[in-house]
């Protein structure tokens, strides 16, 4: 598996190599070329799925003809292509820039989406999905940062067409997030930091509910209260298992 995963992993890299060189030759007729014959350009290569050489082609018109024909949909067309590129520090960037100098765009929508999509492809392992090794401990401020963009497209665009997506991805990233929850409380669990774990496991209670989280996030807090003589909040939450989780085994002690 790790032989097949490895291979794989080199050859999407020679591939993404290639993709970025250019010849003196492209840049040459890009320099020349009049904003409609650019942009055409780039609009094929986007078709044929060529977003390295849409990008050459698409910022060479942003900073030669910034107040062009095709200025704002050149910015959204860099959007996608940086996406698609798996490029999430320059798509990010352009998105920002593109919200600070269009607020108004009828398309914003649009762009929050793409933020929120940018943020989840960043907090994304390809290496670590190739190998199924499951990171969920990782820094969770992409996941975060998706998770309020999605948040916002919701509750400013409720009737965007990208709403019902956006609201199952974010479904995706509270259980992504509620997990990362729970693994920092079973570190403090190791530490007997025990204050500090129920804390945690409270979070998720509050902020991530209904996740496949919640289970071990109130068996933390039975074992953290426990541990804290605090039998009665300790009685309130097993009172919760009680009807959540029935056949739970920590009921029995």
């Amino acid at each position: 598996m790790y032989k097949i995963a490895k291979s794989a992993a080199l050859v999407l890299l020679s591939l993404a190599i290639t993709a970025c060189s250019s010849s003196p030759e492209d840049d040459d007729v890009a320099s020349k070329a009049s904003p409609d014959v650019l942009y055409s350009q780039a609009r094929t290569s986007m078709e044929l799925g060529n977003y390295s050489k849409a990008v050459r082609s698409l910022e060479a018109l942003d900073s030669r003809f910034p107040f062009g024909p095709h200025k704002t949909q050149v910015q959204l067309d860099l959007i996608f292509a940086y996406y698609k590129m798996d490029d999430a520090a320059s798509g990010i960037a352009n998105i920002d820039r593109f919200l600070r100098l269009n607020p108004t765009h009828p398309n914003i929508d649009y762009v929050y989406y793409m933020r929120g999509l940018t943020n989840m492809q960043a907090d994304n392992y390809l290496f670590h999905d190739l190998m199924n090794i499951d990171r969920t401990d990782r820094d969770p401020k992409n996941a975060q940062d998706a998770f309020k963009d999605f948040d916002r497209l919701i509750k400013s665009y409720p009737n965007s067409k990208y709403s019902a997506d956006a609201q199952q991805r974010m479904q995706f990233l509270k259980n992504r997030l509620a997990k990362y929850s729970i693994q920092v409380a079973e570190y403090y669990i190791k530490m007997n930091a025990w204050s500090a774990a129920a804390v945690r496991a409270q979070s998720v209670m509050e902020k991530f509910p209904g996740t496949p989280s919640t289970e071990r996030a109130l068996e933390i807090m039975v074992e953290a209260y426990g541990e804290l003589g605090q039998e009665e909040l300790q009685q309130h939450v097993k009172t919760v298992m009680k009807v959540n989780y029935p056949t739970n085994e920590i009921l029995s002690n």
